[in-house]
């Protein structure tokens, strides 16, 4: 593919101003052209790069500098663009908004990757102090470059002339607009991505595609962005060979229980090991392998159906129980324990591997960054979940975990045997996953 491409960064003033609607159907617009794109997510959500696979047909990659350095971020970053005719990145929250001011904020990947943003501004109700939050966000960081505008939400032609005003006088290109309709909002994250609901986003990126077709110059936006790719190291720091010699075998969990997986991750994972995945809800039976990695996901959505996998539960046991290597985070962490309690009150037996159990009986959201040092290893990830483990004073902590401004906090990460296991989705682009046990 050639290096001169458009590439570019999809930012707003605040979350909710469209950001992932517009990246969706965007995605779906290229795709229709012919256009191989590579999506890409700022912060550690997995959710949106879903919603950006089923509109654009390729995995979306995560870019995150605080789960990883800046290094490794221009290495990702270069080694997934390589192969694509048109790059597009969804920011997070506000183009400023990080984890400690600007850190980790979209606008220290634009800046990162020197990608310009193309900014989403929800012009509902407004007019022209759309200009003043322009020029806010065109002149805050000089480093950072405000190619043009798409604006959210407006009401009619006569509204739309006046925001194309607001924007000529403030020096921002005005690419056209998304008018205000009813049904093209992304529907509630907290849900899972089932068969019906992939349906669902699929006609959502249709509908926001024809939109964009009609309403915004994408042709205008395709020129403005487009510039020679910077080539950065393309070899990830996790490359470097595992001190265990021969190929291993990792099975990994994944169906619509279990599917919050970094694409790093398993690229990473596939440098080192034969990676064969199975399927908990299917009822697959646990592949011969020698490690096994349940990721996050949904499993309060199919508990009913994990807790009649009998078999699969059995085989857990039994390779926990001759000192199997077993990696679990967040919901798969919840499908080891003795049992799942909804939201409701029912019980569901799980696998039993840990002597935990899990609630979601008073769901609290859990929330942030985390980091803790473990096996000589600095690790970094995401904790996002809502259910709490009950009766762990049966399995005490194996390591303190702090957040992004130093603090403790009471995430455990537990030891079994050769289970480990919590609930921080771990980042494994620069650590050796395979040392957790060696």
């Amino acid at each position: 593919m050639s290096l001169t491409k458009p590439q570019f960064l999809i930012a707003a003033a605040a979350s909710g101003s469209g950001k992932t609607t517009f990246t969706m159907g965007l995605l779906r617009v290229l795709k229709r052209r012919g256009l191989p794109v590579q999506p890409f997510k700022c912060g550690p959500d997995y959710i949106d790069g879903k919603f950006h696979a089923l509109a654009s047909g390729r995995e979306s990659v995560n870019l995150d500098t605080w789960m990883a350095s800046e290094t490794h971020v221009r290495a990702v970053y270069s080694r997934y663009a390589r192969e694509a005719s048109a790059c597009v990145v969804e920011g997070v929250m506000g183009l400023f908004d990080g984890y400690d001011r600007m850190k980790g904020s979209s606008a220290e990947i634009a800046s990162l990757l020197h990608l310009p943003v193309i900014v989403i501004l929800n012009a509902r109700s407004s007019a022209y102090t759309v200009a003043a939050v322009l020029y806010g966000l065109k002149h805050f960081c000089p480093q950072v470059e405000v190619a043009g505008v798409i604006l959210n939400q407006v009401g009619s032609p006569s509204h739309y002339a006046y925001l194309k005003e607001a924007c000529a006088d403030v020096g921002v290109a005005d690419l056209g607009y998304l008018p205000k309709v009813k049904d093209i909002e992304v529907p509630s994250r907290h849900l899972g991505l089932t068969i019906g609901r992939a349906a669902e986003i699929d006609a959502l990126s249709d509908r926001v595609a024809d939109l964009i077709e009609q309403y915004v110059d994408v042709d205008r936006l395709l020129a403005l962005t487009t510039r020679p790719q910077e080539v950065f190291d393309a070899t990830p720091a996790s490359a470097v060979a595992s001190g265990e010699s021969g190929r291993k075998r990792i099975a990994v969990a994944q169906d619509a229980a279990f599917n919050f997986l970094y694409k790093e991750n398993l690229d990473v994972f596939s440098q080192k090991a034969e990676v064969v995945t199975f399927s908990p809800l299917a009822g697959d039976a646990l592949p011969q392998a020698d490690y096994v990695y349940l990721p996050g996901g949904y499993p309060e959505f199919f508990a009913d159906s994990l807790s009649r996998n009998v078999r699969l539960g059995a085989q857990l046991r039994d390779f926990a129980g001759q000192g199997g290597r077993l990696f679990a985070e967040c919901g798969g962490m919840m499908y080891l324990c003795r049992q799942l309690v909804s939201q409701e009150g029912e019980v569901y037996p799980m696998a039993g591997v840990l002597p935990l159990d899990c609630t979601l009986e008073k769901m609290r959201l859990h929330l942030g960054y985390r980091t803790a040092r473990y096996r000589g290893m600095q690790l970094k990830g995401h904790e996002f979940h809502y259910s709490s483990v009950v009766r762990s004073d049966a399995l005490p902590s194996e390591v303190c975990q702090y957040n992004v401004k130093g603090g403790p906090v009471d995430t455990p990460l537990y030891r079994y045997r050769n289970v480990i296991a919590g609930y921080t989705h771990w980042y494994w682009g620069e650590n050796d996953f395979f040392n957790l046990w060696d």
